[in-house]
């Protein structure tokens, strides 16, 4: 008989429902494209001897999932680092609550560099719009992933978010496992990372406890993450520039195609750096705010300091002064730099339909608008 666990249709598998599951993505027709992408020179019939020899998470974590990430690494990033992980102490969970701007990449490498640390894994959001077809569910439940349902009307919206707040709130409390969440609802399209305040209430439904106590429970631990190359480049602007004149439909299989694109796509030089968590000071300098200021000055603590983490790339330099007609930062890069960013940028612009200058601004924006939240500081 199928064991009973709290939040069945939220939390990611068990144990013991993963032999199920590896012996469904056996079967799978997905698997032999999935397969000659990850690993290009091994052969498929072992892979799938060795794959049906696992039996927990942590082995598909180890045995598949650690491997498959090396391998898109290897093939699409020049560079990796990253800082901050030393500071994490596996015995006291936290809410990883990252700078968004790859649907997998972003949580993927906290992922790698967790392992890499010999730290537990974290438990990752799953929304429930990329879950399309058993094969994908299967992948992603396997390897942590827990459920956030998109859409439906206001009341749906609310049970929805009292589900997940409950669900974290318990795997950190009761599973002693960490989770990792986006800082706002989708990824950032234009490069301005900020944390959504609504975000924040919704961590705090699940707790009657005061303000700071609801929050160090928690542990909330901002991620900062930094591409060279930012992923989907060119599909944020094609969907930026369409924005400006009508509202910007998605079409069905939209995210699943970011999700390929996103692997797929060359990052260059990648950083990720865990910030300082959330502490009892900062909750309290929050606390003497009335209700809704409360988040949004917790909202702009966690927003600093991922700016202040942030890595910026000498693209990023590149389209800050392109754009703003200066040489402010040409120190970090050189005129062959430059000339080899405006061929990428001109190339990728070519294939989509509209003003070219608006589009060349929009493009730029992304890349440049990092330094301006630096600046900022």
């Amino acid at each position: 008989m199928k064991s009973y666990y709290p939040f069945e249709d939220t939390r990611p598998y068990n144990d013991d429902e993963i032999p199920a599951a590896v012996e469904r993505v056996l079967a799978s027709p997905y698997l032999t494209s999935v397969f000659q992408y990850l690993f290009p020179n091994e052969d498929i019939e072992s892979f799938k001897a060795h794959f049906s020899q696992i039996k927990t998470i942590r082995d598909f974590q180890h045995q598949f999932m650690y491997h498959a990430m090396q391998s898109i690494i290897e093939q699409t990033i020049s560079e990796i680092s990253s800082a901050g992980i030393e500071k994490l102490d596996d015995n006291k969970k936290c809410m990883f609550v990252s700078n968004h701007r790859d649907i997998l990449m972003d949580s993927a490498l906290l992922q790698v560099f967790l392992n890499k640390s010999n730290f537990d894994t974290c438990e990752i959001t799953f929304g429930s719009n990329l879950m399309r077809g058993q094969f994908v569910i299967d992948i992603g439940k396997m390897n942590k992933m827990f459920k956030i349902v998109r859409g439906g009307n206001i009341r749906d919206f609310y049970n929805n978010s009292m589900e997940v707040s409950q669900y974290m709130r318990y795997a950190i409390t009761e599973k002693k496992q960490s989770t990792w969440i986006a800082q706002r609802n989708g990824r950032t399209k234009n490069g301005i990372d900020k944390t959504e305040p609504a975000l924040l209430k919704m961590f705090a439904m699940s707790s009657q406890k005061p303000f700071v106590e609801n929050f160090l429970e928690l542990n909330v631990t901002p991620v900062s993450i930094s591409y060279e190359y930012e992923p989907c480049d060119f599909l944020k602007t094609r969907e930026l520039y369409i924005s400006l004149y009508q509202k910007y439909e998605k079409t069905a299989d939209e995210d699943l195609n970011s999700i390929l694109h996103g692997i797929k796509q060359y990052k260059g030089k990648v950083h990720l750096t865990v910030c300082d968590s959330i502490n009892e000071n900062d909750l309290k300098e929050c606390d003497q705010l009335e209700k809704n200021m409360k988040f949004n000055h917790l909202a702009n603590i966690m927003d600093l300091r991922i700016y202040k983490n942030y890595k910026l790339w000498k693209t990023n330099y590149i389209a800050y002064d392109t754009l703003h007609q200066t040489q402010q930062f040409n120190a970090f890069y050189n005129e062959q730099e430059k000339s080899e960013f405006q061929n990428y940028m001109e190339n990728g612009l070519k294939a989509i339909d509209g003003n070219k200058d608006e589009l060349q601004t929009i493009f730029l924006e992304i890349y440049a608008n990092p330094v301006k939240s630096v600046l900022q500081l």
